[in-house]
């Protein structure tokens, strides 16, 4: 059986492994899981990304996590809006800031997977996957 939200997977895989001080974590490969990790390095919240094959021979995306001391972890929480049985569309004017513009709404918008300060730069809306801080 399939897995009914790939987004909250890897959105949980990465705050576990960020509480539990992991250098990477394994998260299941798909393009919006790419896309989304392609927000999260631009960013500034991870360090790296590869697409690895896991022992059957899938392809998974190595997240490296990023810490900047032995204390801290970049990504305070990170939470899912928008979720498959609850979906979350924002026009380009009515797009939140997170915590008074300290953290990002990752949007998938119809310029593709982007941040939220892009949106509004860009006067595009959305549905909200996720806020990061």
């Amino acid at each position: 059986m399939g897995m009914t939200d790939p987004i909250a997977d890897m959105l949980t895989r990465i705050r576990n492994g960020n509480k539990a001080r992991f250098k990477s974590v394994n998260v299941y490969m798909s393009q919006m899981n790419l896309n989304i990790a392609k927000v999260l390095k631009a960013s500034g919240y991870i360090n790296t990304y590869d697409v690895v094959k896991d022992e059957k021979g899938h392809p998974m995306l190595k997240i490296s996590l990023r810490y900047p001391d032995s204390k801290r972890a970049v990504i305070t929480d990170i939470k899912r809006v928008s979720k498959p049985g609850r979906r979350v569309y924002v026009p380009a004017d009515k797009i939140p800031k997170v915590l008074n513009g300290f953290g990002i709404s990752i949007l998938s918008t119809s310029r593709g997977v982007i941040t939220d300060q892009e949106a509004r730069e860009a006067n595009v809306g959305g549905e909200i996957l996720c806020k990061v801080w």
